[in-house]
Parts: C-alpha cells; sequence; structure tokens
C-alpha cells in the first residue's frame, strides 16, 4: 500500500528518499507493507503542541505514534474486514527534537530518525513501554527488526528503548 512521508517542517533539513527506504525496510521486516502507513515530519513547536494535547506533556519529544488500529495486543498484525481498514497510522516524527539530541549525543541524525521511526512503528502495532514487562518485550522487538534491517542495509543500529528501564 501507501507510504506518505510528509515534512511539514523548515528547520531542520530531511532527505527523505533514505529515509523512505529504510521505512519501506522496516515495513517488510513486520510484514505490514500491505498497509497505510503515515509518517510526518515536524519542528518543536508542532510536536509540543501534539504531546501537550493528546498527553498532557507541555515539551517537545521525539516522536508520537497514532495507531488506526486501537488496542491491538502486541505481535498480532491488524486484521481488517474491510479496504478502508488497510492503515497502520501515523507516526510524527520530531525531527528538530531528534537532530537536537543528536547533536548533544554525538550520533547520527539520519540513524537515529530510522530508529525512532522503526520505534513509532512498533507502537502502531501495540507495543508499549509502560511497565518493565512492556519495555522488555518492545525492546526485544524493536532489537530483532533492527537488527534484520542491519543486515539488510550494513547499518549498526541500535534500539530507541535500550536504556529506558
Amino acid at each position: 500500500m501507501s507510504l506518505v512521508i510528509r515534512n511539514l517542517q523548515k528547520v531542520i533539513p530531511l532527505r527523505r528518499i533514505p529515509l523512505r527506504r529504510r521505512i519501506e525496510i522496516l515495513q517488510k521486516i513486520l510484514d505490514v507493507q500491505q498497509f497505510d502507513l503515515g509518517v510526518i515530519c515536524l519542528d518543536n513547536r508542532n510536536i509540543q503542541l501534539l504531546n501537550s494535547t493528546y498527553r498532557q506533556k507541555n515539551v517537545p519529544t521525539d516522536v508520537l505514534s497514532f495507531p488506526f488500529h486501537e488496542n491491538l495486543k502486541a505481535g498480532d498484525l491488524p486484521q481488517p474486514s474491510f479496504r478502508d481498514e488497510y492503515n497502520l497510522g501515523d507516526v510524527f516524527l520530531g525531527v528538530e527534537y531528534i537532530y537536537q539530541q543528536c547533536q548533544e549525543n554525538g550520533e547520527d541524525y539520519y540513524s537515529i530518525l530510522t530508529v525512532t521511526a522503526a520505534h513509532g512503528l512498533c507502537h502502531l502495532l501495540g507495543y508499549q513501554h509502560n511497565t518493565e514487562a512492556e519495555w522488555e518485550q518492545m525492546y526485544q522487538k524493536e532489537k530483532q527488526i533492527l537488527e534484520e534491517l542491519n543486515g539488510i542495509t550494513g547499518a549498526n543500529l541500535q534500539p530507541l528503548t535500550k536504556n529506558h528501564f
């Protein structure tokens, strides 16, 4: 199906083609390429507005995910009944925030952008990290898909949730 990447910010340069390639590979690894997916790139002001509105946290963040199929159990794929239900949802990437964190931590921006997109995809598929058990499950899933992506692309990406618990 379709992958739509929208860059709605002008603060940080964004090369969409490499990001698209890596997200498409992640979709294949997760076996969700038949689902529509939106990836929206925002600046700090707009990601903070969404974070404040939907999570009551008035700060910028790296990623927010809005699943089309709510209440999906981690590890289960959506089971659409109708054509217009072949949608995973939307991942909002706070690219300005991600870029700033990369600058502070000496990390590669495009690598972390990919890892953050993978993290968001996992959220769309029901993975959470509210408890240690959920964190462990999500960490293992991120690790598995990033290892597969690394094998295909030659990258060395690590899960975003590596040090969260």
